[in-house]
């Protein structure tokens, strides 16, 4: 990977920041004009799990999504296209990150690099997966229930297109969190007893922040993603448990944060 040196003056600090951002909207905007051709092939697939409520086509009896502006269908196909242009790119973007931010750490922050990208990657790629097969098909089953009993549901393409879009990102920023839970206990930043003595705070925590991250507002959305959030939460305990053990020994777990710099300076010491 092309790093800069760790010491440079700022000018050269900002011109090489320059040409990686440069390198990044270009690969993004080369991939979307590449992918708005096959655009209404991608909204195809979109609104694949929410088909069956969709209103039909009375001559060929498929779903049908409706756009009332004359360049709501351009607005549509390019918001399609540069959500999966940046899908497409994300090697890029992560590549020109890393690139700028690593002369910046210590060889054994390096070394944790790797590992961490790869996890934030594939939590992002797997809360988007998540939310594609489970949650798009009941969320929207739910609200769209809310209205059949009083009015006829009008299926405005850019609408149902722009949820489903930051549904995806929610999730999959929301399943970021064991990532942080994870290195802020095995740094005891926050002690794992602190979260193991804390953890009703922790859930009533959690559950608002998944009725705030939900865009839908939508309580099938939120209980949904609370659910899947808590899993996470317990199993990046779980890792962080067994690192801290193999690490620290079992006595690391009732370890608080003052205690830990204690076992650090005695490290250093020896």
């Amino acid at each position: 990977m092309p790093v800069g040196p760790a010491r440079m003056p700022l000018l050269d600090h900002l011109s090489e920041l320059r040409r990686r951002l440069t390198i990044i909207v270009v690969s993004i905007v080369v991939t979307s004009v590449v992918i708005y051709a096959a655009s209404p092939m991608l909204i195809q697939i979109l609104i694949d799990p929410i088909r069956e409520f969709l209103p039909k086509d009375p001559a060929t009896g498929e779903a049908t999504l409706y756009v009332t502006t004359a360049l709501g269908g351009f607005t549509l196909r390019f918001a399609v296209s540069v959500f999966f242009a940046v899908i497409v790119c994300s090697p890029i973007i992560i590549f020109e990150v890393l690139g700028f931010f690593l002369p910046a750490l210590t060889p054994k922050e390096q070394h944790w690099v790797v590992p961490t990208v790869g996890a934030l990657v594939f939590l992002f790629a797997f809360g988007m997966v998540f939310c594609y097969l489970f949650i798009l098909n009941a969320t929207f089953g739910w609200m769209l229930a809310q209205i059949s009993d009083f009015a006829t549901i009008f299926s405005e393409a850019q609408d149902y297109i722009n949820l489903i879009i930051l549904l995806e990102l929610g999730f999959g920023g929301a399943f970021e969190l064991p990532l942080f839970v994870f290195y802020l206990s095995i740094l005891h930043v926050v002690p794992y007893k602190t979260f193991r003595e804390n953890w009703r705070c922790v859930y009533v925590g959690l559950l608002i922040a998944s009725a705030m991250v939900t865009p839908d507002a939508s309580p099938v959305t939120m209980f949904l993603m609370f659910a899947a959030v808590i899993v996470l939460y317990e199993i990046s305990l779980a890792l962080a448990r067994r690192v801290l053990i193999a690490r620290d020994g079992k006595a690391s777990l009732k370890w608080t944060r003052e205690q830990y710099q204690e076992h650090k300076l005695e490290q250093d010491d020896d």
